[in-house]
This record gives C-alpha cells, structure tokens and sequence, in this order.
C-alpha cells in the first residue's frame, strides 16, 4: 500500500486529523472478538447504536490508516480484524495499489459512502483505479467501541466472502467470445453474461491462442462463485487493465438478439433467470441472470420447479399406458396420498370428468396425484422418465462450463406425490426445465451446450427421448396451455406454433412462491425462474415470452 498520502475530505463531512486516532497497540485478539483495540472510539458509549460523532471518527480513523497503508492499524477500527487486515494486506502487497486517496460522502445514519482513487503499479506498468464503495459503523459486542462493520465490499464493491485482490501477468490469454451470428459479446453490452465470460475465459483462453496481459482481478474462493460450488476452480474476475494481452476468437452458441431481450427482461424481477435453447440442436441461444451475488443460477441453480414438472409427469403417464391426452385425470377438490393431504391453486373448479389435457392446461395438481399409483407406476417410474427420456439426473451433461442437469430422485411418503407436482425434492433450474421443453416437442433429448464441443472433445450426454406419439400428445397439451389455460396471458400476442407451461413452487419459510414458466416458439425454447415471484404467467411468464418473441 501506499505512504504518507493524506486524506482527501471533501464537503466538511470531516475533518481532517491525520495521526490522531490515539487507539493505542493493535490487538488482535480484541478486535476479532468484536471489541477492536484500545479504548473506544468516541469516548466509551457501552449500547445503542453509534451516534453521528462516533460514526465520523471511527470512518475517518479507518480511512487514514487504509490510505497511509497501515494495514494492521486500518484493521483495528473493525469488528474483524483478521480477515480485514489480511485482505488490507494483500491490497498493497499482492494487489500493488498504492498511493490511496479516500474521499468520504455523507453519512445516512451509520453508513458512510466512499470514493477511492488510486494507482495500481506493477512490473513497470501503472494505471489508475477509481471506485466507490461504503461501510456501516456498529457497536463491537464485547467492548462496546464503535467499529467498522467489516465486509470484504467495503475493500471493493465486487469482493465476497473468501475473495482477495490480486494483480499480475494474467493466468489465461484473455478471449474474444463471439455469438452465432459473429457478434462480439462483451460483459459492458451485456453485463449478466460477464461471470460466464469470466469462466469461459478461465476453461478456454488457452484452447483459443491468444497472449496474456497483465491486470489486477478478483480471486475468489477455490471452486466457488455466488452462492454455489461449482465443482472446478472459480474464474478470476477482471478489475483492471495494465498491459493488453492478445485476445483469442472463442465461439459460442449464444444469439445476440435472444440475449439482448433476456438481459432487458430479467432486469424486471429481482432474483430472476432465463435460459433459451435451439430445440433442433440443444445450442445455448441465451443465458441471463439478475442477481446481486453473480451467480448462475440459470444453469446452476437447484430449487423446486413447481408445476412446470407436469411435463415429465404427463409424459411418464403417457408412456406407462396410465392415460392419455383425451384420456381421463380427474381434478376433485383435494387427494390424499400416505397421510398427506394435496390440494389445487385457490379458486379452481373441481372438475372429476377433465382429461389429462385439461387438468394440464388449469395445472390441476389433485389431478396429477390421483393417477401415480396406477400400474404399472412405481417409487421408481418418474425417476426413469427423467433420467431414460429426458437425460436429467445424472450428472454427465458437458455444456462448456460448470451445470446442474436436474434431480428426481426415487422416492416413498408424501413426497413422492409432491415429486409429481414439481414439489418435493426434485431440484431444477431454468437450463433443466427449457431442455426438458426441447425433448418435449421433438421427442429427441439433445444436450444444451454453450461452447461447440469439437473445441475440447467433450461427449455430449444421450438418453433415449421419448417416443413420436407421446411428443405430440405434450406438444398439443403445451399448445392449449399458451392459448386457452394458464399460460395464455402471458403468450399473449405470440404468433406461429407456440406452447407452454406454468409452474409455482412453494419454498419452506417463504410465503410468497417461486415463479415458474416454460415455453416454445417454432425452434426455440426458453424457461424462466424468479424466486418469490408469485404465480408462474405473473413474472416468469413475461420473461420467457420477451425471450421468445425476440428469437422466435
């Protein structure tokens, strides 16, 4: 870190006391306790939250410290000094930011926002940073000081839990994706794809040429990204350029125009993600997520799916010989299965007399339900049907970069029932449920992938998709559904051979559900989640439908 540069205040918030702060030695020990070192910052208030004068002081104190490059003593005024003075450490020494300058804002009650300006220096190459970021002054549990609540944002805004900064000769050449049609995709134009591009970088930077730069990035946690394990070493994420590499050319699947309206619609919902797949070829044509954590929860994600699952249900009733499309499924008031008492969405009509397709296109679940202990249906049937017909399940899907292909397992009790309605413990996510949509309306189960596979040899995942006459028996049932049932307002205005299917998981501790929607327009298929978003056709409805309107 830098020395000797003084604080930079502007506006009068405070004033300016290099030097001053008094606290004494750095204790370790007290600070991770939660009490800091020394005496208080603002003359020992014991409870309560801290006042505006603690607040001022104990911001500024950190300041000053952070910007003359005292890692240890800029730790001191934080609840956990151990983790903030190694990544304070590791700011100067491993990240080479010096010459620090710190312009606080106005603080709103205990949060105090904050510009930083600074130069990053490295192998004779300097280039200057700026950002902004902010910090929330509590009371230390034990010792009752006002501290600096620590979180690695308040280092840097995209920092997580794990993360440090780091800046040196690039570990991969950095690349130039490219979509279908040659359009370069950048993580400015649009800005959900930059974890992934992050990723595909990290995978395939090498395979594609190139030279490396030298930069300063984010490294994270090995092996994790958001809130999930991705099962291989996390891409570092790119902060700064101080030497250009050479890019390499990577080719994707991805359609500039599908990704455009998912990056615009999933900006609506907060939690939200789409995927869009070619059901011809299982090519990725969008991928979109809206999350504060980066995330991917459209391929990795791994929540209940609601009644979206009545695809592969219908489908394993067909295939079983059960019922039919015109064939019956009754849709009473409530079911009963192993102690466990189901019912419908408020305000359906019971209905004994429905056909599979009627209870399909209303999403009855008493109508689902009643039918899985038909024989020839075991614990194991639908589990099959997933895994036999629509390749979910098994672990073995190689889409370019780190999937959750879906989980149905066998089950007894109640939740085998619950399984059947999409509740449960089956877990999908939007990649899941738009291939499933894709295997429904063609019959033939054909892996989504997001990079070509003649790229690292991958081997595709195969299962045995379903035969012509139930593809058209759910292809019809999906077409009623977008026209005359649930999904009909949100398919509202699409053209040409459409289809759907509505979904709404309930989630433990929540009480508003997850919403679900899939659906197809000609050769493209997209699924869309947002979690707590109410009714399926409510949030993720609109999603899918912008999604197909612009590809389809």
């Amino acid at each position: 870190m830098g020395k000797g540069v003084k604080a930079a205040v502007v506006g009068g918030v405070f004033a300016v006391m290099l030097g001053g702060a008094g606290y004494g030695a750095y204790n370790i020990v007290s600070a991770v306790s939660g009490g800091g070192s020394g005496s208080s910052a603002a003359g020992s208030k014991e409870t309560g939250p801290p006042d505006e004068g603690e607040v001022e002081e104990t911001s500024r104190s950190f300041f000053a410290a952070w910007e003359k490059g005292e890692a240890a003593q800029a730790a001191s005024y934080t609840n956990n000094a151990q983790e903030a003075g190694a990544l304070l450490t590791a700011y100067g020494d491993d990240a080479h930011i010096g010459e620090v300058g710190i312009t606080p804002g106005r603080a709103t009650g205990a949060t105090v926002p904050f510009t930083v300006k600074a130069t990053v220096t490295f192998d004779g190459k300097s280039e200057e940073l700026s950002y902004e970021s902010k910090l929330t002054v509590v009371r230390g549990k034990t010792t009752g000081r006002a501290l600096v609540d620590w979180q690695p944002s308040v280092v840097h805004p995209d920092l997580k839990e794990g993360d440090t900064l780091v800046t040196e000769k690039s570990t991969q050449p950095p690349i130039e994706a490219v979509g279908r049609d040659g359009t370069v995709l950048t993580k400015e134009e649009y800005p959900s794809l930059g974890p992934i591009l992050d990723t595909l970088r990290q995978k395939y930077g090498e395979k594609v040429g190139g030279t490396p730069g030298v930069e300063l990035v984010i490294r994270h946690a090995e092996g994790t990204t958001g809130e999930g394990t991705t099962g291989e070493a996390a891409a570092d994420t790119p902060l700064l350029t101080l030497a250009e590499g050479e890019p390499g050319r990577l080719r994707t699947t991805l359609s500039a125009t599908a990704q455009a309206a998912a990056e615009k619609a999933v900006r609506q919902y907060a939690e939200s993600s789409v995927v869009a797949v070619k059901p011809s070829t299982g090519e990725v044509l969008a991928v979109a997520n809206h999350r504060g954590d980066g995330y991917n929860a459209a391929f990795q994600g791994q929540v209940a799916p609601g009644s979206t699952m009545k695809i592969i249900t219908a489908a394993m009733l067909i295939d079983n010989g059960v019922t039919s499309m015109n064939g019956p499924a009754p849709c009473p008031p409530s079911a009963m299965w192993k102690g466990q008492t189901f019912k419908n969405l408020p305000g359906m009509e019971p209905n004994e007399g429905a056909t599979l397709a009627n209870s399909f296109l209303r999403s009855c679940n008493t109508g689902f339900i009643k039918l899985i202990d038909e024989e020839p249906l075991s614990e194991a049937s639908l589990t099959q049907e997933a895994q036999e017909r629509f390749g979910l399940g098994r672990n073995d899907w190689k889409t370019g970069i780190a999937s959750f292909d879906g989980s149905v397992p066998a089950v007894s009790g109640p939740d085998q029932a619950a399984n059947a309605i999409g509740q449960g413990q089956v877990q999908m996510n939007p990649l899941n449920m738009a291939s499933v949509t894709a295997t429904a309306i063609t019959g033939t189960f054909r892996q989504p992938y997001l990079v070509p596979s003649d790229l690292d040899g991958r081997q595709f995942a195969q299962a045995k998709g379903l035969p012509a006459g139930t593809a058209s028996q759910l292809k019809q049932m999906m077409w009623l559904t977008a026209t005359q049932g649930t999904a009909r307002e949100a398919m509202a205005g699409l053209e040409g051979d459409i289809g759907a299917k509505t979904g709404s998981a309930e989630v433990d501790g929540k009480t508003t559900s997850d919403s679900w929607f899939t659906g197809f327009r000609e050769d493209v298929a997209a699924a869309a989640m947002v979690q707590q978003g109410g009714h399926g056709g409510d949030a993720a409805g609109p999603i899918v439908a912008a999604v197909l309107r612009a590809a389809g």
